[in-house]
């Protein structure tokens, strides 16, 4: 084993670039896998365990966001997870 004297600076500068780097592996680690995809309505049937009809009337309410490309509809991930979270029933 070999040992290696460093500057207090160059000890520092590795400090701060392992804490930026750790940083980032948190971020990505807490990001929700789901947060940036696009589904369909099969997807998000699925998902909430509903029908195409009741997602339509969600759709029809206004309850979920969508966007429609021709006669394809696709919901944001991240707006399924936000309306799971609003009525979200805590343990007791």
């Amino acid at each position: 084993m070999e040992a290696m004297i460093i500057s207090s600076e160059q000890f520092e500068k590795l400090i701060s670039q392992i804490e930026t780097l750790n940083e980032r592996v948190e971020k990505i680690n807490r990001k929700d896998p789901l947060e940036d995809r696009w589904l369909d309505i099969q997807d998000v049937c699925e998902l909430l365990h509903i029908s195409k009809r009741t997602l339509q009337s969600y759709r029809d309410k206004g309850i979920l966001p969508f966007s429609q490309i021709g006669a394809k509809i696709y919901y944001k991930a991240s707006d399924i997870q936000k309306h799971l979270d609003k009525h979200y029933n805590p343990a007791f």
